[in-house]
C-alpha cells in the first residue's frame, strides 16, 4: 500500500492511503478548506488546525487518513 505525505502543516503531517479510501466524502464536507479532490495536491493541510485536522481524519470511515504530529504520536 502506498501512502502519500502531505507536509505543509508545520504541527502535523497528514496521511493518505488511496487504495484504502471509500470516497466517502466527510473528509471534504469536515473542512472543505483542506480538502480539494479536483486539484493536485488535493490535500492542503496548511489551511487547518492540528487539532482540526486531527478530529477530522479521526472521523474518515475508512481509515485511508492518518497522522504524524512531530512526536510522533497518533
Amino acid at each position: 500500500m502506498e501512502t502519500k505525505r502531505y507536509t505543509k502543516n508545520k504541527d502535523i503531517t497528514v496521511l493518505w492511503t488511496p487504495s484504502k479510501c471509500q470516497h466517502a466524502g466527510v473528509c471534504v464536507k469536515s473542512l472543505p478548506q483542506v480538502y480539494y479532490p479536483k486539484d493536485k495536491p488535493w490535500i492542503k493541510p496548511e489551511d487547518a488546525t492540528k487539532e482540526e485536522l486531527i478530529a477530522q481524519i479521526n472521523a474518515c470511515p475508512s481509515g485511508a487518513l492518518a497522522y504524524l504530529t512531530e512526536d510522533n504520536s497518533k
